[in-house]
C-alpha cells in the first residue's frame, strides 16, 4: 500500500505524523511525497483557528480530486468533528487525536506491536529531530479548543526520553523538545506529585545523556523559564539553543483574564524576559499575539503595542481571532468587527517584521552556531542557536550537519 502523510498545525502534531508513518512504514507501507500515486491519505489535522480547519476541508477535497485514495483524518480538528470531516470527499475514516494502532486499524492494516511508542523517529535528510515530552494541556484558555481535543497534561518518563533522544543523536545535531504546554512537564495535576520531574530537571538530564547536540524549547511560557532553566539557558550555550518562543497572547491584563491566562500578567512576562535578555548576549525571542480578541479596546491594542516594542522580540507570529464554536470565547461579549481585527493584525505583523529586521542587522557579520534545516536549489539553509535562518551554497558546504556559519 502507498500511503501519502500531510500535517497540519504545530511541532507536536509533526512528532506525531512522524509517528504515525513509521509504524506504516514497520507494517510494510511504502510512503510516497504525492496524493496522486497514493492508496491512501492520512492528514493530522489542527484546531488552533477557523482558517486552519477550512485549510483542512480544502485539503481533503484536493486529495479526493487528485487520484484515487482514501483519506484517514486524524488529530485535534478530527477529535472535535461533528461530522463534517467525514461527510468529505474520499474520507474513510476520522480518528481523535494520532495514536498509530487506531489509525493502522482504520487503515485495515494488522497492528504493529508496540507501534504507539516506535523510536527513534529519525527525519530523513534532516538535522533536526523533533522529541514530544508530554500531551495535552491541564488550562483552560478560553480561546483555546486544543485542551478538548488532546485531554490532560501528560508527562512521559524521564528515562523514556533520554533513551529516545540517545537514539536521534545518533542522526541528528539538534534535539527540540515539543508537546503542547511543555513548561508543565511533570506537573499533572490530577496526580498531585511531580513523577517524572519539571521541564527543567528533564533538560539538565537530556544533557548529561546526550551532550553531543543541541537541545531547542519548542515554545514554552515565559513565567515557566525557571531558574534551572534559565541557568542553562545562560551557562550551556553549546547545549541549549539561546532561543525562546514565549507565547504573550495580549500585553492587556484585561484581556488576558478574559483569556483564561491566570498564570501571568503583562509585568510578570516582562520582569522575566527582561531578566533573561540581560544575561544573554544572543537571544532569539517569539511570541503568539492574538489581533483582536473579544472585548480588546484601543486601549487593550495600544498595550500590546506597548510591550512589544518595549521588549527584545526578534519575531512575532501574529493571529487575528477566528471564532472557535467549541472554545467559551465564542459566547463572549464584545466581539470585534472583522476590518478592525484585519487593521490590529497588521499593525502587529508590521511592528514584527520591524524588529525581525532589526534584530537582524545587529547579528550582521557576527558568527554563530548552525545546524542544517534543510536543502533546495543548490543551497543549504542552516538555522541558528537564536532561531535565524541562513543560507550557504551547496558547493561552499562541508556536508557537516553543524557548523560555524557568518549571519549576513
Amino acid at each position: 500500500m502507498n500511503v501519502y502523510f500531510h500535517t497540519f498545525g504545530c511541532k507536536a502534531n509533526q512528532y506525531d505524523t512522524d509517528l504515525v508513518r513509521q509504524a506504516f512504514s514497520d507494517g510494510g507501507a511504502t510512503v510516497v511525497d504525492d496524493p496522486s500515486h497514493a492508496d491512501l491519505a492520512v492528514i493530522n489535522s489542527c484546531t488552533v483557528t477557523h482558517e486552519s480547519e477550512v485549510k483542512l476541508r480544502r485539503f481533503v477535497r484536493h486529495v479526493a480530486k487528485s487520484g484515487t485514495a482514501q483519506t484517514i483524518v486524524m488529530g485535534c480538528a478530527a477529535a472535535l468533528d461533528d461530522g463534517t470531516i467525514a461527510a468529505l470527499p474520499a474520507v474513510r475514516a476520522v480518528v481523535p487525536n494520532a495514536d498509530p494502532i487506531m489509525v493502522l486499524r482504520a487503515a485495515g492494516f494488522p497492528s504493529v506491536v508496540g507501534a504507539q511508542h516506535a523510536a527513534p523517529l529519525l527525519r530523513a535528510g534532516r538535522s533536526r529531530a523533533l522529541l514530544k515530552i508530554q500531551d495535552g494541556c491541564d488550562e483552560h484558555c478560553t480561546f483555546c479548543a486544543t485542551t478538548i481535543a488532546r485531554g490532560n497534561n501528560r508527562s512521559r518518563s524521564v528515562a523514556e526520553l533520554v533513551r529516545e533522544a540517545r537514539e536521534l543523536a545518533e542522526h541528528h545535531a539538534e534535539i527540540v523538545l515539543t508537546g503542547v504546554h511543555i513548561g508543565t512537564y511533570g506537573q499533572e495535576a490530577n496526580q498531585g506529585v511531580l513523577t517524572p520531574g519539571t521541564l527543567g530537571t528533564l533538560l539538565e538530564a537530556l544533557i548529561t545523556a546526550v551532550p553531543s547536540v543541541r537541545f531547542r524549547l519548542s515554545s514554552v511560557e515565559a513565567t515557566e523559564v525557571d531558574d534551572t532553566l534559565a541557568r542553562l539557558l545562560i551557562e550551556a550555550p553549546r547545549s541549549v539553543a539561546a532561543h525562546l518562543h514565549a507565547p504573550l497572547q495580549s500585553g492587556s491584563n484585561r484581556i488576558l483574564k478574559r483569556m483564561g491566562r491566570h498564570w501571568y500578567t503583562a509585568d510578570t512576562y516582562r520582569a522575566r524576559i527582561e531578566w533573561l535578555a540581560m544575561r544573554l548576549p544572543v537571544f532569539g525571542l517569539g511570541a503568539d499575539v492574538i489581533a483582536g480578541f473579544p472585548g480588546e479596546t484601543e486601549a487593550d491594542h495600544h498595550a500590546s503595542l506597548t510591550l512589544l516594542h518595549a521588549l527584545p522580540f526578534t519575531y512575532l507570529h501574529v493571529f487575528p481571532f477566528s471564532v472557535r464554536p467549541d472554545a467559551p470565547a465564542a459566547k463572549l461579549p464584545g466581539q470585534v468587527p472583522p476590518d478592525i481585527i484585519r487593521e490590529r493584525a497588521r499593525e502587529l505583523r508590521d511592528l514584527g517584521e520591524s524588529k525581525a529586521a532589526a534584530y537582524r542587522a545587529t547579528r550582521a557579520g557576527q558568527a554563530a552556531d548552525g545546524v542544517v534545516s534543510g536543502r533546495q536549489g543548490g543551497r543549504v539553509e542552516v538555522l541558528t542557536q537564536d532561531y535565524l535562518s541562513v543560507y550557504v551554497r551547496s558547493e561552499a558546504w562541508s556536508g557537516r550537519p553543524r557548523f560555524e556559519v557568518v549571519i549576513d
